[in-house]
């Protein structure tokens, strides 16, 4: 089954569909070896800039302060991430993907927006509703670049 790739710099009303619909992302970062480190993530995506937001939640992690994650050192080492977003169906003619570059940065919760995204956030997962995110930095990234992928719709051939 071919598929279509399609470059482009912004988000597309499509794109937001898919990532709207997708209750998590992996989070690639390039550790200090080269190697990429993935992760996945809960986000928002900015309503209006292609934008995404990640929190450091209280979800059991080896360490409680978010400056000691691996992801946050290798922001600070190196800003660029890629994000991969998916839709998964056993009807294969429904898969697409999104692939999303961009540069990170942390978002303190001084930052102007901060308290947007948390609310944001609780909307849309429910299980932050009962965490303080208030007071907790999360992941800025600004998308720069969008590869998607799907299933080229059909044009009504059938194979015999």
């Amino acid at each position: 089954m071919a598929g279509r790739r399609h470059h482009g710099p912004v988000l597309t009303h499509d794109d937001r569909a898919l990532l709207s619909a997708a209750r998590r992302a992996v989070l690639a970062t390039i550790a200090p070896d080269g190697r990429p480190r993935l992760v996945p993530i809960c986000y928002v995506v900015d309503a209006e800039r292609p934008v995404v937001y990640s929190p450091f939640d209280r979800k059991p992690k080896r360490s409680r302060d978010p400056a000691a994650l691996a992801r946050v050192r290798d922001i600070a080492r190196d800003p660029r991430v890629t994000l991969l977003a998916d839709r998964w169906d056993e009807d294969w003619t429904r898969l697409a993907w999104l692939r999303l570059e961009g540069l990170a940065t942390l978002l303190h919760p001084d930052d102007p927006g901060h308290p947007a995204i948390v609310a944001a956030l609780r909307a849309r997962y429910p299980q932050y509703v009962q965490q303080r995110l208030e007071d907790r930095p999360m992941l800025q990234i600004v998308v720069e670049r969008v590869v998607r992928w799907s299933v080229p719709p059909s044009t009504g051939a059938t194979e015999d």
